[in-house]
């Protein structure tokens, strides 16, 4: 048989509502156990499938940029999943990553610094990363499940006023992912030039198609692809 034309032709039955959502995703694997196989397979898939990313560990974006060949963007991931590195740390890993060939970084704030209030060190930091990415995406992951309203809407302001690509709900690796209402909250609160990512607990076409209808324009996530090529 065939595979590489089967999967094309899997590919070529999404309806245009799925070609949309889909093109929307990062397609995602940041488990600590992931190996260089899987990554492979998940840029195949997300290449086939017409994917906005890949979005995978650090220390495997060299590889996967060198694999890929420009078929697909590679975002990683820096200060993840805590947040609590330093800055300066932080901003080695960005320089690393682009270096590496990153397209897109994916940030995790000091969650701490926002529980104390510190927001003009927050900004900071994503402005150095910022300009540490250069010409890159950046997108700042405020992990909204361990927030208040009021720090989320704050961090809506701190993430527009420091000039980030993206704000983002969620690492995936905390209490809870991604929510309709905080994806309400960050279109009502963030400055016209900030997209919205949403992450974590994606877990059907439904469930993506309303997030993109609130304002989503990114979707971190694993399920959708694999749905697709698991349907009959």
């Amino acid at each position: 048989m065939d595979t590489e034309n089967t999967q094309r032709g899997k590919g070529n039955l999404m309806t245009e509502k799925e070609r949309d959502i889909i093109s929307r995703v990062d397609h995602t694997l940041l488990l600590q156990t992931a190996t260089f196989d899987e990554i492979k397979i998940l840029c195949d898939d997300a290449v086939e499938y017409g994917a906005a990313s890949v979005c995978i560990p650090p220390s495997f974006v060299k590889q996967a940029r060198d694999y890929l060949n420009g078929r697909m963007a590679v975002c990683t991931v820096v200060g993840f999943p805590t947040g609590y590195n330093t800055t300066a740390v932080k901003v080695f890993e960005t320089r690393d990553a682009v270096s590496n060939g990153a397209d897109e970084v994916d940030m995790v704030v000091n969650l701490g610094w926002v529980k104390e209030g510190r927001f003009d060190l927050v900004k900071e930091e994503i402005s150095a990363l910022k300009e540490a990415a250069g010409d890159k995406v950046l997108k700042v992951i405020i992990e909204t499940c361990l927030l208040s309203e009021e720090e989320k809407i704050r961090m809506c302001e701190v993430v527009t006023a420091a000039g980030a690509d993206f704000i983002k709900t969620s690492t995936g690796f905390s209490t809870e992912g991604a929510t309709f209402a905080d994806i309400a909250l960050f279109k009502e609160h963030v400055g016209g030039k900030i997209k919205i990512k949403a992450a974590g607990g994606i877990a059907d076409m439904s469930g993506a198609e309303h997030f993109v209808e609130l304002g989503a324009d990114r979707l971190g996530t694993s399920r959708l692809i694999r749905q697709l090529k698991n349907r009959k």
